[in-house]
């Protein structure tokens, strides 16, 4: 599995042809911070059915702020539908990400802190650790909100720019604050515009505003049985469009790579971003 994971990694250069700010992930974090003052707000849809389960809907409403150059927090508020049950509001996350060093270097580090309020029956799929696989998303949601899960998460964000090119790794270990061992997960992402900035045309539907790309994510087990044993898996493109002014729209099939995953999930996402959100304060003074 490790060496197929390694092939597939290595093989996104070669089949793939980015701007640099806006990338076309869902679940991959690069060096690139919100900028200072502004606020994106973003919606991430990711729905799939499991085997022997019902297909769901789960939702994750995004509040991005630059706070500085090197600082930025986010807010998510997550909810469900699931065919067959019910509507769900499954909890929050506080996200804080600190880069160390902000001039470009060959490989950019970024520090990632999360505390997680969050039940059993968030189907956001914002990351897979562990052994998260099919089975954890077909129970109902009226048992599944019984599981209080209150979890500290941490990342470390690796990035690199290359010929118009993004290259990302993130290394994630996450912990209930009450009990069971630290589990452990990955994701790795590659993207490119499909022209560089630049180019003849500047319209909406000018080549440089599109980007493609693809990701792979899944679950490392955890402290106890590290590994790939029944862990799940995912690897699919992914493409965004920037228009002008207005918003992004970003979209991904992934594809389950193993047994133990959903055999598909389709991520859908809109963000919308507001730029120097302090000075619309300043002028109500």
């Amino acid at each position: 599995m490790l060496r197929y994971l390694c092939a597939m990694w290595l093989g996104l250069g070669a089949i793939l042809p980015i701007s640099a700010q806006e990338l076309p992930y869902f679940v991959t974090y690069s060096h690139h911070m919100e900028e200072p003052g502004s606020l994106e707000v973003e919606s991430k849809i990711a729905t799939g059915k499991p085997e022997d389960g019902n297909r769901f809907g789960g939702n994750a409403f995004e509040l991005e702020y630059g706070t500085t150059a090197w600082w930025t927090s986010e807010l998510y508020l997550e909810g469900q539908t699931t065919a067959h049950d019910s509507t769900v509001f499954t909890g929050y996350r506080i996200e804080n990400r600190v880069r160390p060093l902000l001039r470009e270097h060959w490989v950019n580090p970024v520090l990632y802190f999360e505390f997680e309020d969050i039940n059993g029956a968030n189907k956001s799929l914002l990351e897979v650790v562990g052994h998260d696989g099919n089975d954890d998303l077909t129970g109902s949601n009226s048992e599944a909100r019984a599981e209080k899960k209150r979890e500290a998460e941490l990342k470390l964000i690796l990035s690199s720019n290359w010929k118009g090119w993004n290259f990302s790794e993130n290394i994630i270990a996450e912990k209930d604050l009450r009990h069971a061992p630290w589990e452990f997960g990955y994701t790795l992402g590659a993207s490119r515009p499909l022209r560089l900035a630049g180019g003849v045309r500047s319209n909406a539907f000018a080549l440089q505003n599109f980007a493609a790309g693809a990701e792979m994510y899944g679950g490392l087990g955890d402290k106890d049985s590290f590994g790939l044993h029944q862990t799940s898996h995912y690897f699919g493109p992914t493409f965004n469009w920037n228009i002008p002014g207005g918003p992004r729209i970003t979209a991904s099939p992934n594809f389950g790579l193993n047994d133990h995953s959903v055999a598909r999930i389709y991520r859908f996402g809109v963000a919308y971003e507001i730029g120097q959100l302090s000075r619309y304060f300043k002028g109500g003074r």
